[in-house]
């Protein structure tokens, strides 16, 4: 396994030894992991985001085919690299090898994906209206609409997906696929894992000839990396997978610039599941297997963990609570990403247990430096009065809020902040009963799930990760699925241009052979 510690700029291998960092151990507090890693300053953001501002033109301007060929050599580079990660990502995050190994299938998934949507074209929002000197009382002008590339874009690798939503993840994927520069900010917690992500890059850039500027990434632990690379000029947009302390400090930095950028920052929530009478009483066995199983997958880092269960009380629920606890009870404690994790996870589970009316159900066996899965429960009375009861504890943690009447869960659903994801678990004939639920979590979250559980995200054309504040910084647009896209688009109208000015996109003739919306009707692809 060759790990190369250096800034990787627009083709280039940059060391800084002035000042380094080394990454810790999984599990192990106080071991670290050679090599030294440089820690990044605003020299080497700058010389990152100028290479990713020169490449810009040549990006936007190369063929389609070409683009999409880009995105299908950097997922060849990775699958190549698959040794390396399995060997490297356990070591730096605890994560399992057939973690690596599976998370890394999904990363090159998403880069075919994005390249299937460029070959295809139909993100470009072809838009034409034809002029009409003739008419009257005044003539018409001839108007055409394309999306085109915002320009570089800075990505920050998230520490719960060190492949999926890193180096060469969703958000990577998406930018070059809209035809932007990126500039990563890796994460410090697998600063190895990043490196070798890189290394793959860079060779698919000059593998496909395609400008060296489109790729950069900066190593670094302090918090002052990221905020010069949000600060650059050249930087014109922000894609975010993280804390929600993260990403609003992102989002003021990058508001206080002189040119304002957007922060598309997905930030986490607890992702509420409702629990139906019927249900309840006819699958409690299933569901308590499901929830636990959700709840603790990857020792309850995933920012779609279920938080949170409304359900109604009565003998049913002290059956199903009685079922949980016997599965929590027998789960082993895990290793989380890094220490900084497990300490946020322990603050927040003794904060729980130091509110009045919160009871813990359930507990896993103790081991030292590894997180307890853990299931609570609270009226929802008590819940009323104490809110703070339903932050967010990032980690294998559940909260039953027991409910006198399913007529509160509406109620519940409207006066809850916004969440990527809500589930409803009932019968047919339950859930048209109770649409008003329904209807009260179509304005909290991005994704509504009926009778199944929130982790694993689908990587497709509908897919939405994404809700309203806090769960991320803007609830129109998402972080999973081809959508994504859209978040590194801006639309640029042409009013009476020469043919021979105009992008190929917007054409007579339509030389690329693209679906169009013609005169307000779509035009199918030749």
């Amino acid at each position: 396994m060759d790990i190369r510690p250096e800034h990787h700029i627009a083709g280039e291998l940059v060391s800084d030894q002035s000042r380094t960092f080394l990454p810790e151990r999984a599990g192990g507090p106080g071991e670290v992991l050679p090599p030294e890693f440089p820690e990044g300053g605003e020299a080497v953001v700058d010389r990152a985001a100028r290479a990713a501002e020169t490449a810009v033109a040549e990006l936007r301007a190369m063929a389609l085919t070409r683009r999409a060929e880009l995105l299908e050599a950097i997922a060849d580079e990775l699958d190549g690299a698959v040794d390396a990660f399995a060997e490297r990502m356990p070591q730096e995050t605890g994560l399992p090898e057939a973690r690596a190994r599976g998370e890394l299938a999904r990363t090159t998934g998403q880069l075919r994906l994005f390249g299937s949507v460029v070959r295809q074209g139909d993100f470009l929002g072809a838009r034409i209206d034809r002029g009409d000197p003739h008419r009257q009382p005044a003539a018409k002008p001839d108007i055409r609409q394309m999306r085109v590339p915002v320009g570089p874009v800075a990505v920050f690798g998230a520490s719960n997906f060190p492949l999926a939503f890193s180096v060469a993840g969703g958000d990577t994927a998406s930018a070059l696929a809209a035809g932007c520069p990126v500039v990563v900010k890796a994460h410090p917690g697998h600063p190895g894992v990043s490196a070798i992500a890189a290394a793959a890059v860079d060779r698919a850039v000059a593998r496909t000839s395609t400008p060296p500027g489109v790729f950069s990434m900066v190593q670094g632990k302090s918090n002052a990396v990221g905020a010069a690379l949000v600060r650059h000029p050249a930087v014109k947009a922000v894609g975010f997978t993280g804390s929600f302390l993260g990403g609003t400090a992102l989002a003021r930095i990058a508001a206080e610039r002189p040119e304002p950028i957007p922060v598309f920052a997905e930030m986490g929530s607890v992702n509420p599941l409702f629990l139906l009478p019927g249900a309840l009483k006819a699958r409690g066995d299933s569901f308590a297997e499901g929830l636990v199983g959700s709840m603790s997958l990857g020792v309850g880092q995933f920012c779609t963990q279920p938080g949170v269960v409304f359900a109604p009380s009565g003998d049913a629920l002290e059956a199903l609570l009685e079922q949980v606890g016997a599965r929590v009870r027998d789960l082993p404690a895990g290793v989380m990403l890094h220490s900084g994790i497990l300490n946020a996870y322990q603050r927040g589970i003794s904060e729980l247990d130091a509110i009045d009316g919160v009871e813990q159900v359930a507990c896993g066996p103790s081991e030292n430096n590894r997180a307890q899965p853990r299931v609570y429960r609270v009226t929802r009375q008590r819940l009323d009065e104490k809110p703070e009861i339903l932050q967010e504890v990032f980690g294998p943690v559940a909260i039953v809020v027991e409910c006198e009447s399913v007529a509160m869960y509406s109620e519940a659903a409207r006066g809850m902040p916004g969440q990527l994801t809500a589930g409803v678990h009932g019968d047919e004939g339950e859930l048209v009963e109770h649409r008003s639920l329904i209807e009260a979590l179509e304005a909290r979250v991005g994704r509504v799930i009926f009778n199944g559980f929130p982790t694993g995200v689908e990587v497709c054309h509908a897919m939405i990760h994404g809700g309203p504040y806090p769960a991320t910084t803007d609830a129109r647009t998402t972080s999973v699925g081809t959508l994504a896209i859209e978040r590194f688009l801006r639309p640029v109208c042409y009013q009476d241009c020469p043919e021979e000015l105009l992008p190929e996109a917007l054409r007579d003739g339509n030389p690329l052979g693209l679906s169009r919306l013609v005169d307000g009707r779509w035009e199918p692809a030749a």
